[in-house]
């Protein structure tokens, strides 16, 4: 096996990278990272000193290949598949790119400031920083729900943005719900949590769900102890 991936399943960054490679059923090996285990976590950053989840290790490359997007990105070149996650077209994969970093920035980045902060003893909280994340929130709402002309979020494919958006939209609806006044986003998400690839990475994630700060707004059934 030339792949490895090491991640986590529960973590939204990694839910990115695995829906591509569920995507186009490239095969890899999977690593566990436990941050917690003082051991797995100097071994992961040996490999990565920055310490930020997912990276994957190509060996028949000898490359050590961090950050989501450039992962998808080296995937493509190096390991393609039948569906192409970046398009051909420049244009084209100029939108892509901008919506995948949208998400990542303007959809993960806050939800996850709101989730870090939950964790926190009150006297730590921010609540300035976390009123802030959440009208980020509301503001990528407004942004998404005018871009939804189709199924996807850059046209009639499934792209990198979609792997962005997935696990993105599926984390920040528990923390900062979006069904009641962005219909078109709800139903994006629905579509994205329906494909086959996002409902792998779902299930796989079921038995840490309970690890989850917000787990009891999960739906009833998808935490497992």
């Amino acid at each position: 096996m030339s792949l490895h991936l090491y991640s986590h399943p529960l973590a939204s960054f990694c839910h990115k990278v695995l829906i591509a490679l569920y995507e186009n059923d490239t095969p890899f090996q999977a690593h566990l990272v436990d941050l917690a285990d003082p051991a797995g976590k100097a071994e992961f950053l040996e490999r990565w000193p920055v310490g930020k989840m997912p990276v994957l290790r190509d060996e028949a490359r000898g490359r050590t290949v961090p950050e989501t997007s450039i992962i998808v990105e080296y995937l493509q070149q190096h390991y393609p598949g039948p569906r192409a996650l970046l398009p051909a077209d420049a244009d084209a994969r100029l939108d892509v790119r901008l919506w995948d970093r949208f998400f990542d920035l303007y959809v993960q980045a806050p939800m996850q400031k709101i989730v870090a902060d939950f964790m926190l003893k009150k006297k730590d909280q921010d609540d300035l920083g976390v009123s802030q994340a959440r009208r980020t929130l509301q503001t990528a709402y407004d942004m998404i729900e005018r871009q939804l002309a189709d199924d996807w979020i850059c046209g009639a494919d499934v792209t990198l943005a979609d792997c962005a958006a997935a696990p993105a939209l599926f984390y920040a609806e528990i923390v900062e719900p979006f069904h009641r006044h962005h219909p078109r986003l709800m139903a994006y998400l629905t579509r994205l949590m329906a494909r086959p690839s996002y409902e792998r990475v779902l299930f796989e994630a079921r038995p840490y769900f309970h690890l989850y700060p917000f787990h009891e707004l999960l739906p009833p059934g998808w935490v497992q102890r």
